[in-house]
């Protein structure tokens, strides 16, 4: 039995998941002697070779690290994808999932792109569960609709909170990263093994390499819109790539980051050995604007569209939008995010075309619930622990219509050309 197999349930992932960490860190500590040991071997020589005199020691003593209480080894992307490999039926998923959306992005395909699940997963059986749903929902709306699986594991902070699964996989403030990153990937071998695309809002640059191969479309969110190191990053993301516009609102912010992200870049990043690396990108012609509302209030509306449109023709880019149905686009009420649907299934259906693609914050349940780190044991199965989500019904509903919507478009002729 593998990782990715069918047979490990759920509620077992975190167990298999540590104990690949513990396996793999024996073999990384043993790695990082054998580092250590040659290049203290080695560069001493390097030294002399290159003219440079010996030194006496310095005492670095309130010079360096003097804010590092910890140094812990933690697994690299090599080694978790040499125990965890994609599978074929999981390839086959993410190649498939890939080429829709882009083709949904670029509008050679008339359908509609729909960015659904929890705003953060943090129970690997819920998370299985709900993955099952979407599935249903593909082989439903599969005509008119390509629906990806929100898996986000990494959750941005304004000031101090839970930084998400990837981070604290037991939701108890051990920070066990090595566990989470491990298990992430193991709950995206699962999803995208039933036949089910994932989405995934990278917010580390060393995380996206744990998960290579397996994410169709990656979000970047409204605090790292104007982070030229995140748009850099994106520019060689295999994945599609969407850009929200910025807490305050900023569309021009989110269209910049789409200009940055098209773009080829060099820049230092690290390889799959977990090694620094300078990184040389094509740039990614995916990049598009996200919608997502802000503080003030929602920008979905037709007026609100055609202003974007009209940012995005005068930067000479396509007139591709994804509107965000939560945050502020539905004003933190998770109920909201229906009315917003109706508003662009109705755009969609009388002929809008910039629209391209909708995100859902979805779960099994509906609404919130707080986490308590010291009794994580009490959180009710299925409900969100950040963002307040919309349960499968409203789900189930709010597809339907915007799938009527897709259809509605391509009968009266879209895509043109």
């Amino acid at each position: 039995m593998t990782a990715h197999d069918d047979g490990v349930p759920g509620d077992q992932v975190l167990g298999v998941a540590q104990r690949i960490a513990d396996r793999l860190l024996e073999v990384q500590r043993l790695v990082n002697e054998q580092v250590d040991a040659t290049q203290s071997r080695l560069l001493p020589e390097v030294r002399r070779q290159l003219g440079y005199q010996e030194q006496e020691p310095v005492d670095l003593a309130g010079l360096t690290n003097t804010r590092i209480v910890g140094l812990d080894v933690v697994v690299t992307p090599e080694a978790v994808a040499t125990v965890l490999p994609l599978s074929a039926s999981s390839a086959r998923t993410t190649g498939n999932g890939r080429r829709a959306m882009a083709d949904i992005v670029r509008s050679a395909d008339w359908r509609l792109g729909v960015i659904a699940g929890p705003c953060s997963i943090h129970d690997p059986a819920a998370t299985l569960e709900y993955a099952g749903f979407l599935r249903r929902m593909r082989e439903r709306h599969g005509d008119a609709l390509e629906i990806v699986m929100r898996t986000y594991t990494e959750k941005p902070r304004t000031e101090v909170d839970w930084k998400g699964f990837a981070y604290d996989p037991y939701l108890d403030g051990s920070n066990n990263i090595s566990v989470g990153l491990i298990a992430t990937r193991m709950i995206m071998g699962r999803i995208t093994a039933m036949g089910v695309p994932v989405a995934a809002e990278p917010l580390n640059a060393l995380t996206p390499q744990y998960v290579d191969g397996l994410v169709t479309y990656n979000g970047v969110g409204a605090r790292n819109v104007t982070d030229q190191t995140a748009r850099e990053r994106v520019s060689g993301f295999s994945a599609v790539v969407g850009f929200k516009n910025s807490p305050e609102g900023s569309i021009e912010a989110a269209v910049q980051a789409v200009v940055a992200a098209r773009a080829p870049h060099e820049f230092l990043g690290v390889d799959r050995h977990g090694m620094t690396a300078q990184l040389s990108t094509t740039g990614n012609d995916t990049a598009h604007v996200i919608l997502r509302g802000d503080k003030s209030g929602p920008n979905y509306s037709a007026a609100h569209i055609a202003d974007t449109r009209e940012h995005l023709r005068r930067r000479g880019l396509p007139e591709v939008v994804v509107v965000d149905a939560s945050h502020g686009n539905s004003q933190k009420d998770h109920l909201r995010q229906r009315d917003v649907v109706h508003d662009l299934a109705g755009q969609i259906a009388g002929g809008e075309t910039a629209i391209r693609g909708v995100m859902l914050e979805s779960n099994l349940v509906a609404g919130r619930q707080d986490l308590d780190q010291e009794h994580p044991e009490v959180l009710e199965y299925g409900k969100s622990v950040t963002d307040a989500c919309v349960d499968l019904d409203m789900t189930a509903a709010m597809l339907d219509e915007l799938a009527g919507a897709a259809r509605a478009r391509r009968d009266s002729g879209f895509p043109r050309g």
